[in-house]
């Protein structure tokens, strides 16, 4: 599903066929979860087709490799030609970008020598679906925040995400919602989540969570719509007693939440500020104005 044998990649400076790529086996990465990633969505915009938020996510790649010691030497508007040659390629106009930086043979725990690029693209749904989520609090905590880089996408982080979506599907969920060490809620396993209350939307503070890129971009759009959003540690306790819910991501995009370990929420999601939130950011990445939304 992500690639054919007429898939163009780029890897390490050149363009080459998907199936002809390959890597060293005794890569560290492979090894040890050694690596860093960004995940990046094109779309094609009433403009033609526009990578959202680009730079944005180039330079938290860098900030993701530079945070664990990996050497990142890479010029961000570069890459964001790079990719956009890789989708003309492709003949995509909407497509999901994922850029991968690894690491050269190291059977040691110490920085690598060298370091490698790949970008891969390929058309991709919402990750999440379109249809409302139920949730269940998982049993797989977030990483402690002095133990690993939780800001950062390192690709050995999401042994933890794997553990905790795998366990609520197996549940007969759709998705797990994760604690912090202190017990209050932090993050779906790749999305950041908020809920509504009394007019107001909350959302863990950065801390526990990968700070995301469309969660920035929804607290901008809040901000532009007047709705009042509140950065606050908070228990599943309170999410319990909410008016409504939501994960947002690059992937998922904004998908609302049905119910929390069975607890469903008092107002339909069709009269949210989820829902106005949605159409909000579908407007904003595909560059139209979203000053019709009202709330």
């Amino acid at each position: 599903m992500y690639y054919n044998e007429q898939t163009i990649l780029y890897l390490n400076g050149k363009f080459m066929r998907a199936v002809d790529a390959g890597i060293d086996l005794y890569s560290q990465t492979l090894h040890y979860g050694y690596g860093a990633f960004e995940g990046i969505r094109a779309y094609h915009t009433v403009h033609g087709t526009k990578i959202f938020k680009a730079w944005e996510h180039f330079e938290r790649l860098r900030h993701s490799c530079l945070s664990v010691g990996i050497p990142f030497k890479y010029d961000t508007e570069e890459l964001v030609q790079v990719t956009y040659r890789l989708l003309r390629e492709n003949n995509l106009k909407d497509a999901y970008i994922r850029p991968l930086v690894y690491c050269s043979p190291n059977m040691s725990l110490t920085a690598p020598r060298e370091v490698y690029l790949m970008i891969a693209v390929w058309e991709w749904g919402k990750y999440l679906g379109d249809n409302l989520l139920r949730l269940c609090i998982s049993p797989y905590q977030r990483p402690n925040p002095q133990s690993v880089k939780v800001d950062a996408k390192i690709t050995g982080h999401y042994v933890n995400s794997i553990l905790a979506t795998s366990d609520a599907k197996v549940r007969g969920f759709d998705e797990a919602l994760m604690l912090d060490m202190n017990g209050h809620v932090a993050e779906a396993p790749g999305a950041n989540f908020f809920f509504e209350k009394d007019g107001a939307l909350y959302t863990p503070p950065p801390g526990h969570i990968l700070p995301g890129i469309t969660r920035a971009t929804i607290i901008s759009i809040c901000r532009e719509l007047d709705i009042p959003v509140y950065e606050k540690f908070f228990k599943p306790e309170e999410v319990f007693e909410a008016d409504n819910a939501f994960l947002c991501g690059t992937a998922a995009e904004v998908v609302g939440v049905e119910s929390i370990d069975a607890h469903t929420f008092r107002k339909d999601w069709k009269d949210s500020l989820g829902r106005v939130i949605q159409e909000a950011y579908k407007a904003q990445v595909l560059e139209k104005s979203f000053t019709h939304v009202i709330i």
